[in-house]
Order: structure tokens, then sequence, then C-alpha cells
């Protein structure tokens, strides 16, 4: 079973001595809860949400504040009762501030009555599970926050056999799905089988690296009696991205452009089927989530923290920083956000808070390219990413668009590999986005 791998990729926990370590064998554990929260409107790809309360309004854990406003999009529910502060611009993840809902804690945990489960999943039709996991306002859990009763409504022509919950947890560091599949293989494997139901999917797979052996263990257990089949993956990054999943566990490839659906696959990760299983049998709206708060802390752990607290009082709760901190990140090593502001908050799709200190982060120059190919090798897209990074710096943005940026996954295998140091990614990022624009200014 060890076979499922894919084209590309690199091993960076050669040289980072895998990370994982200091937090795996640490169970999850509760992060207290702030004295205010600041519940990010745009914390998932698509619209925004639309507050529906008002400064001053008191509100209970759990309860609905704000509403989608359109259809890739989802609610946003209060993680702690208390009093509406403020309706403002605060920082955000993203380095941009960005408008939320303040919430001063009244610290009495009131749960909105409200909450229900909305039946036995054996009861439920496809279309009252999808609305349940709309209602709960559940998205991607790995990162990519997309809305999950979006992934789960393909459009008729768009037939799903086959459903994948993505355990890899590739990143160097992150431990918080393998966490949740180790004390929650049950939620786990439920979340999965309603996903499946919703989709009309006949084959269902739960994929893991093979680092981890415990969880596989736990999940094949779990699965015992179904036809749920764990896959137990070549450790490899980026085995984690959806396309390379697709590619081990199936050998299907996704068209260049095209999405899994395409293929007949949905993907979910770890962390959305366990949120899956909450909503479905509880009404559960999703309000806190498993964080892995590791690198120079004082205590390395996984923490279930409120959604809108500060990642400042997440680091204190992990004992603050333990040497000379260079910078700090929101999710993992490779594909994480390195944060302006720790006073931003913990959002849907956070994953991780990395602490990296002087002796992790080395400062070094960029450098002439030297057509080693050392990028087209490790790009597990196939792309050629010292070819699209020049392009991006002359400029020459549709040439990029000719020759594949827009399916670059910024996984940074490329810049991880360049012996000149190029940055790769941000070139690719650049291009992107200019493409991107130039999109939007023809379809007005």
């Amino acid at each position: 079973m060890a076979r499922f791998s894919f084209r590309g990729g690199v091993h960076p926990l050669q040289r980072i001595h895998h990370g994982k370590r200091f937090t795996e064998g640490r169970a999850i554990e509760k992060c207290s809860a702030p004295d205010e929260v600041i519940i990010p409107l745009s914390q998932h790809i698509g619209a925004p949400s639309r507050p529906i309360v008002a400064v001053g309004d008191v509100v209970d854990m759990g309860q609905r504040i704000a509403d989608e406003s359109g259809y890739v999009s989802v609610p946003c529910f209060a993680s702690v009762s208390g009093k509406v502060k403020a309706i403002e611009k605060r920082p955000h993840i993203s380095g941009q501030p960005s408008m939320a809902i303040v919430i001063e804690n009244d610290h009495e945990d009131r749960l909105y009555p409200g909450i229900k489960s909305p039946g036995r999943l054996e009861d439920l039709t496809p279309a009252q599970i999808v609305a349940a996991i709309k209602n709960a306002g559940i998205v991607g859990k790995g990162g990519a926050a997309f809305p999950t009763h979006v992934k789960l409504s393909p459009p008729a022509e768009k037939k799903i056999d086959t459903v994948i919950v993505n355990g890899a947890e590739c990143e160097p560091y992150l431990t918080a799905d393998h966490r949740i599949m180790l004390e929650y293989p049950g939620e786990v494997v439920r979340g999965l089988k309603a996903a499946v139901k919703a989709l009309g999917a006949g084959s269902a797979w739960i994929g893991i690296e093979n680092n981890k052996p415990d969880a596989i263990a736990a999940m094949q257990k779990a699965a015992s009696g179904s036809d749920i089949r764990v896959a137990p993956l070549k450790v490899k990054y980026p085995q984690g991205a959806e396309k390379q999943l697709i590619k081990a566990i199936t050998g299907r490839e996704v068209p260049s452009g095209g999405l899994p659906m395409d293929v007949g696959v949905v993907v979910i990760n770890a962390g959305t089927a366990y949120q899956i299983c909450q909503a479905v049998e509880k009404g559960m709206p999703l309000f806190e989530r498993v964080v892995t708060v590791t690198g120079s802390v004082g205590t390395p752990g996984n923490l279930m923290v409120r959604i809108g607290t500060p990642i400042s009082h997440v680091l204190a709760q992990a004992g603050g920083f333990s040497g000379k901190i260079e910078k700090v990140i929101a999710g993992g090593p490779m594909m994480g956000i390195a944060l302006y502001n720790l006073e931003a908050p913990v959002m849907k799709g956070t994953s991780g808070i990395l602490a990296l200190d002087d002796r992790m982060v080395r400062p070094v120059e960029e450098s002439a390219c030297i057509r080693c190919g050392k990028c087209v090798m490790v790009c597990p897209i196939g792309l050629q990413p010292y070819l699209l990074d020049a392009y991006s710096d002359a400029d020459c943005f549709d040439e990029a668009e000719q020759n594949g940026v827009m399916d670059c996954i910024e996984c940074g295998c490329c810049a991880y590999t360049c012996p000149a140091n190029r940055h790769l990614v941000q070139a690719m990022r650049l291009a992107k986005c200019e493409i991107n624009s130039k999109r939007k200014a023809c379809a007005q």
C-alpha cells in the first residue's frame, strides 16, 4: 500500500528534522477563551459574510452573527457569549485589515439554545446533509477554506464516484489533523460517510502518510466493517495537495485548469470530516478548531482554539516565545503566511502557528538562475518554474499564462530546492495576480 505517491515533490523533513516530533505526541488541549474575540467576515474563499447583529447586541456561543452573502460564502458564528463591541476593520492574517465583528467575552460560555441536531444520518436526504453543513458555516480546514457545501454540490453533469479524506498533513511541524485522527477517528469516519451520502459516491478513501502509523491504525479500526479504505501514502511533500493526493490514490490526473470533480473525485480534509460529523449529528456550527502551536514556544502543542482568538493570546497559552523570534507563520513553513501583526485572529482555516527563531531563519541573497533544472524536477504540477520566474520578472504575463502559471499550487517546492535562492513562489503569485486582474477587467 505504501506505493501511493506522485511525480515530483521534496522531502523537507530531511533538512529540518521533521518538526512534527514536538507536538505529534501531545493530546489536544483547550485554549482559554480571550477577553475579546475578533470574528473576520472574510475567512473563506468567496464573498465575505454579511453581519446580522449590531453593536450592543448580546450573543451566545454558537449563535449566527453573519449570513452568507452569495453562493460561494458561509455564515459566521459567535465563539463566545457576550456583547458585540464593534463591527469594524481589524488586523487580518492576510496582512490587509478586514471587517470583523468584535465580541466582548462575558466568560459565561452560554451555548446558543437554537443549536439542535438535524436528525439521524440514515434518515437525512443528500440535500438535508448539505444544508446542515452550509448552516454550520463549514469550510475546508486544511488552509484553503473553500466552502464545503459548495464542494458537496457539484453540477449535475459532474458525477462524483470517489470521496477522499486528506489525512496526509504533509507540511512540516503541523500535527492538528494527526491528533484529530487519533482522538476522534469515529467522528472522521462518520463525517466521511455523510459526505459520501451527500454526493452519492460509491468509493471512499482516507489517505495518510505512512510516517503516522498510529493514525493509520486508528482510522483502519474506525473504518472496519465499512467500504472505506485507508491508503498509507509515501512520505513526500506536497502529498496533501488535492491533485497529488488524487493521483496517488486513484491514478487519475486532474486536467490543467480543472477541478477534482472533473475526474469524479471530491477531497475533504480530516478536520473538515470531523466538523461535518459535528454538524450532521449535533447541529454544531464551526466556532472552534484545532491549531498546532509550535517552534520556539515554551510548550508546543495542539490547542482547541475559539475562532477569533488573537494569535498573541494563543502564543501566550503555549508559554510564549522561547528564543529571539524572527518570524511567526500562520500555517506551515512551506505554504504558510508570515504575520505582520500578532493581534490578527485565528480563522477557520488556521491549522498552525509556527514561531521561528534566529536559528531557524537564515536570510539568504537571491542570485541569478543557473538553469540547473532542479525546480523542474520537483514541481508536482510539471511546470518550468525558472521560465515562469523569468516571464514574471519581465512583466511578460501573457507568456507566463501560456506556460501554465495559473496551474501553480504555490507549494514552494521550487523555491525550497533552488540553489540560487530565487523568489520563485513570489514570482508565481505576482504573475497570477496580474493575470486575474486582467481577466476581471476584461469581464467588466
